[in-house]
């Protein structure tokens, strides 16, 4: 590069340096209005102030931007182009600015959700709901896993919270306790038990029971060992490396019948139906937490977790 060239760049390079945004935003007004008065008026400076800022600009640019005479100022051809440009500058800007607000408030952004269960119905899919109706213009990700996997990814930071029946612990993690589900029996239309609207873990004792090796397939079978503890009292278990949609069309066909949760309700199944189980001292229920990295400083995890808080309080100390 010759040094007339490397001269003439770097003057370009300064000329673009001392242009602000005040620059811009006083030569659009100046255009918008007509008038350098009316457009001091509207910034609230000066006359002089507006009018030695826009010679600044036309300085740097090496170009004039206006014709002026005493019936105002209009845009040159050369002034026409910059000004375009400097009107997508300003709208650019004031979008960054914007864009910036709402992420730091926690009004936009992004925020990653992972869970086990399902989201047909209950109190998840509630929270998801409301979340996008309060943050519209985050973008939410909703992942489904298994528990293991899920822990790893919100280690990772690939994952802000995670949404998980009974205690999912980690050093460097927080968590909360949430709601608590009915455990219910799905079952064939047709089967004995469908005639009862209520059906007890003894019940069970000679039925075969479809279990996924997903979650929260291994909560659910500790819990018949916890419920039932003898052998004899047990069902059969079928344990499967299927989602709750195959075991449901496995219990459709026969082949047996499974325990789910109130959000399992939303999916309806052909032939299917659901009834709550009982033991002696009432309904069966499993809860729920919510779990997040104590470093995970995402403003949309906030505001996720303020609903949360929102929506399921902790009770209160003594109760």
């Amino acid at each position: 590069m010759s040094h007339q060239a490397k001269s003439e760049r770097k003057l370009d390079a300064t000329r673009t340096a001392a242009i602000d945004l005040q620059h811009l935003r006083f030569a659009v007004t100046a255009a918008d209005s007509g008038s350098l008065r009316r457009a001091a008026d509207l910034l609230c400076v000066r006359h002089s102030v507006l009018s030695r800022s826009i010679s600044q600009l036309e300085r740097h640019i090496g170009a004039s931007l206006f014709e002026r005479s005493t019936a105002g100022v209009k845009a040159t051809l050369a002034g026409k182009s910059v000004l375009r440009i400097a009107r997508t500058i300003l709208d650019q800007v004031d979008t960054l600015v914007a864009t910036g607000a709402a992420n730091g408030r926690g009004e936009a952004g992004h925020i990653s959700v992972g869970f086990c269960t399902s989201i047909s119905a209950g109190n998840l899919r509630a929270t998801l709901l409301e979340f996008k109706k309060r943050c519209p213009q985050v973008e939410l990700t909703a992942v489904q896993g298994q528990r293991a996997h899920l822990m790893n990814e919100l280690r990772s930071g690939a994952l802000d919270v995670l949404v998980v029946t009974g205690e999912a612990r980690s050093s460097g993690n927080r968590s909360v306790r949430l709601w608590s589900e009915r455990i219910l029996v799905s079952l064939p239309e047709y089967h004995p038990l469908a005639t009862r609207d209520v059906i007890y873990w003894t019940d069970l004792r000679n039925e075969t029971l479809l279990l996924s090796h997903h979650d929260p397939g291994r909560e659910l079978e500790n819990l018949i060992f916890s419920k039932l503890l003898t052998p004899d009292d047990r069902p059969k278990i079928d344990r499967h490396n299927a989602n709750q949609g195959i075991i449901k069309s496995l219990i459709s066909m026969g082949l047996g019948i499974s325990l789910g949760m109130e959000s399992d309700l939303g999916a309806s199944f052909a032939g299917l139906v659901y009834r709550e189980l009982r033991d002696g001292t009432g309904t069966s229920r499993i809860d729920f937490s919510a779990h997040w990295r104590m470093d995970n400083e995402n403003p949309a995890l906030d505001r996720f977790l303020k609903l949360l808080g929102e929506r399921y309080p902790l009770p209160a100390s003594g109760e």
